[in-house]
């Protein structure tokens, strides 16, 4: 679908659609809401259930996107983990609320400069860094994972790029066009941000976009549409035709920019996805109520002007949406607490699955459904092509098997996804999946009761859209099972680079 081998490549747009549910972006194409998300999936090839990583939170599945790798390796375990090296909380905005406990400060510079600077892992680079380094041009708008080879200073463009300046002074590194909110601008474009506030992001990300195509700045392009996910958890994922339509419309923008449809699809590749779906919020999980009689280390606010740590306990609890974290911080004691608390978690209502390590090289699933345990390698081969072996009920993860391959339709990739999460070094002991229609309340005490939400193991939350046209494979046949761990090597491959 690339044409002429011996031909330059086509530019290459990656858009990421926050929380595309396949179903939603089916039925605003039907009704006539998405003509360009239409013309690409006519022209080129549609999946419409790309795994995305577990636990399916924004940071965790942006950084598999841009990295082409697992928590494991990237090491962005969730939304809010705790740092037991810094012995902290790290709250990347799960609410205002949750934000406001960890320390406003704290959590903006945790999201703005340690997601990138600190905790994604410097020995994994990301598309940014693998196209910087072959000489291309990469630009991307406002994205939580913007690591590139260029260094950029913060924007004084606007009155609240300004203000926001006095308190964020560092540099970063970026592509060599990096656009993030109002705070970090390449050049001046007349675009405003207001700082990021959703409502205002996929509008930013258009203006930058058509302004990035009209002066031919990029080969690459990492277009972040955000809005989609913020109108979905508000009004619920079947709410979403309408966001989905103003998400096409920012599209339509780079489309128009490049001269019309026709000759900007002669000039560019298209890559849409999103980075995890999202599921109804019927009921919540107060998980730290479940666990009142243990030491539960508490976030404190002030630590970040002082310095200090968070109170310590016996444990911590990293609350992130459908999906949950119980780090055990007793070292004396932590196989025996890892254990209880694992017991304890799954005993609460709305937990689906409870999964921790029982031995270094092996893995422990268990729900009411029993308990199935796994370890890499094995006569069992998923539809990933990797192997394991299982022992226990496979009724846990309501799975089968079938001429050798065992298969999780419910929870897709279950197996690779849950071993991923749990051999991450700055996950928890104990990782935790809530059941279909629940969702646990966060360290602000938000939820999105009645609204849409995502993190879970499950389907629902775990299978999102991806379409693409002008490169890639000839369909969705080449891989029997897409995951966003694909989309880095389609980008390379797309430019002729290693993808290794």
């Amino acid at each position: 679908m690339s044409g002429d081998p011996s031909a330059a490549p086509r530019k290459l747009v990656l858009t990421v659609i926050d929380g595309l549910k396949p179903a939603m972006l089916e039925r605003a194409v039907e009704q006539g809401r998405a003509p360009i998300l239409k013309a690409i999936m006519e022209r080129g090839a549609y999946v419409d259930d790309c795994v995305a990583a577990f636990p399916s939170v924004t940071p965790v599945c942006a950084a598999s996107i841009a990295t082409g790798t697992g928590p494991d390796q990237h090491r962005i375990p969730s939304m809010n983990w705790y740092d037991r090296a810094e012995r902290r909380y790290v709250e990347y905005g799960s609410s205002f609320g949750a934000s406001r406990r960890a320390g406003v400060m704290r959590s903006l510079t945790d999201t703005v400069y340690n997601m990138n600077g600190r905790h994604l892992a410097p020995e994994v680079p990301t598309v940014f860094e693998r196209l910087d380094d072959a000489g291309l041009r990469t630009a991307g708008t406002t994205y939580l994972i913007y690591r590139g080879r260029h260094r950029h200073q913060i924007a004084g463009e606007t009155a609240l790029a300004r203000i926001a300046g006095a308190v964020f002074r560092e540099s970063v590194m970026g592509p060599r066009e990096l656009f993030y909110a109002d705070l970090f601008a390449s050049r001046r474009t007349g675009c405003r941000g207001q700082l990021g506030m959703p409502g205002q992001r996929d509008q930013h990300s258009g203006c930058v976009g058509s302004y990035l195509v009209e002066h031919d700045l990029f080969d690459f392009l990492l277009f972040s549409l955000p809005d989609n996910d913020a109108f979905s958890h508000r009004n619920g994922p079947h709410a979403t035709v309408a966001s989905i339509g103003n998400a096409d419309r920012q599209l339509e923008r780079l489309v128009q920019a490049g001269g019309g449809l026709e000759r900007f699809l002669e000039e560019h590749a298209m890559i849409v996805l999103a980075d995890h779906s999202h599921a109804a919020v019927e009921r919540r999980i107060a998980l730290r109520s479940a666990f009142d009689d243990w030491d539960l280390a508490q976030p404190r606010p002030n630590g970040a002007r002082g310095g200090e740590p968070d109170r310590g306990g016996e444990i911590a609890l990293g609350l992130a949406q459908r999906s949950a974290m119980i780090y055990v911080l007793d070292e004396e004691r932590r196989a025996r607490l890892t254990a209880r608390a694992a017991r304890e978690a799954g005993t609460v209502p709305g937990v689906d699955l409870v999964m921790r390590r029982t031995a270094p090289r092996e893995g422990a699933i268990f729900g009411e459904r029993g308990e199935l345990r796994f370890s890499p390698g094995g006569d069992l081969v998923d539809l990933r092509g990797r192997r394991w072996s299982v022992d226990g009920q496979l009724e846990t993860l309501d799975a089968r098997v079938e001429d050798g391959r065992l298969l999780t339709p419910d929870y897709p990739d279950a197996l690779g996804r849950v071993w991923s999460a749990l051999t991450c070094p700055t996950a928890g002991d104990v990782l935790l999946s809530a059941a279909p229609g629940f969702e646990f309340v966060d360290w602000g005490g938000a939820d999105h009761l009645g609204g849409g939400s995502h993190g879970s193991l499950h389907k629902s939350d775990s299978l999102g859209a991806l379409l693409w046209c002008g490169t890639g494979p000839d369909s969705r046949d080449a891989r029997e099972q897409w995951t966003l761990q694909d989309m880095l090597p389609m980008v390379t491959r797309h430019f002729g680079l290693d993808a290794g």
